[in-house]
């Protein structure tokens, strides 16, 4: 699933990285024809290496005359690393890493594609503890300056709690389930498949979920906007390739189970698992929907509280305000700085699919 450990250190790396770019002079992108899209395992994120598999990926290629090469990367932090540095030309990513990785290390990026958001896939656990109220004063492990982090901020705050009312205890989500076990800790945040097998142990206590949250952990396909800008026809073939495994995905038939187990095997896991991830998964699978959620005043809401808790964390290295990162909406809306825009939220290539002019 989304392994966000090494979030800020990957926010710094990438800094580096595009530090060292800058002063070799090299040159911005051009015109091209084959480009390298990384993934990570998770659920809202296999249609992906599917589409690869099924010959989806190059029927759309074929027909825009590119090569388009679906790579995954084992670590989710490093594939994200790795499309800052340019290393990848676009990236499976969650909101909240694309603004705090490469937008914040001045990476000028695109959202073209919201592919779904997590509707229970992260929770926070309580063992033995009835209320949110209650945890005040006690330890949270979590994977700190991830997800995680968010949620609880979320969750303490519509509980009348800060984030100062509890003691964060960063915890690697190889070591979540373990850590919940023990004795001594009180309460955890977790995401999928995790999540499940915390939520399963004796006392435990399923407090708050990202479906109390909806659309704010958000996961989008990212790609580099100067290489979007000098080849437009990539975005039509991404967007074609995702909307066509969607339409195939979501089909309650033969072909549609397939295609599901397809996709677990490839994330190492079981149909039955695979679909119980997916039922916390609100996936828009009509690119009308998607357009409505990138139109949306809630994404700019939704997108204000995640860059506002980025910076008090200190995610954007040497800014003296949040507004330091700038956002672009459709419809010329900004977030911050207007003339540092690095994250973009481009919704043309979702309405051609909706209006099915791919």
């Amino acid at each position: 699933m989304r392994t966000m450990m090494t979030r800020l250190l990957g926010l710094l790396s990438a800094a580096a990285l595009l530090l060292v770019a800058a002063c070799s002079g090299s040159a911005p992108p051009e015109k091209g024809s084959e480009f390298n899209i990384g993934w990570s395992i998770y659920a809202g994120w296999m249609p992906w290496p599917y589409a690869q598999q099924s010959g989806i990926v190059k029927k759309w290629a074929d027909k825009y005359d590119l090569t388009i090469n679906i790579v995954q990367v084992n670590d989710y932090a490093e594939s994200v690393n790795q499309f800052t540095a340019g290393k990848l030309d676009g990236v499976t990513v969650a909101n909240m890493d694309a603004l705090t990785i490469p937008a914040a290390a001045g990476k000028d990026s695109s959202a073209i594609i919201i592919g779904d958001y997590s509707n229970g896939n992260d929770g926070l656990v309580a063992k033995n503890i009835d209320s949110i109220a209650a945890l005040k004063g006690q330890p949270v492990n979590l994977v700190e300056l991830s997800v995680s982090h968010y949620l609880l901020a979320r969750a303490l705050e519509k509980s009348g709690l800060s984030p100062r009312d509890v003691r964060t205890v960063n915890t690697a989500d190889a070591d979540i389930v373990a850590a919940f076990g023990s004795a001594d800790v009180k309460a955890a945040v977790a995401w999928n498949p995790q999540l499940s097998v915390i939520k399963a142990q004796p006392g435990a206590k399923l407090l708050f979920s990202s479906a109390d949250v909806p659309g704010e952990i958000i996961d989008l396909l990212v790609v580099d906007t100067a290489t979007l800008k000098a080849n437009p026809n990539l975005g039509k073939a991404l967007a074609g390739i995702w909307y066509e495994t969607m339409a195939l995905m979501v089909r309650d038939d033969a072909q549609g189970k397939a295609a599901r187990a397809a996709m677990a095997q490839l994330a190492g896991t079981t149909p039955a698992v695979f679909d119980q991830q997916l039922a916390t998964t609100f996936l828009y699978a009509d690119p009308k929907a998607a357009v409505a959620a990138a139109n949306s005043p809630d994404l700019i809401t939704t997108m204000t509280r995640v860059r506002d808790f980025s910076f008090a964390r200190g995610l954007f290295k040497g800014a003296s305000s949040a507004d330091a990162v700038g956002m672009s909406f459709p419809g010329g809306k900004t977030l911050g700085d207007p003339a540092r825009v690095t994250l973009r939220f481009d919704d043309r290539f979702m309405k051609m699919a909706a209006d099915k002019g791919l």
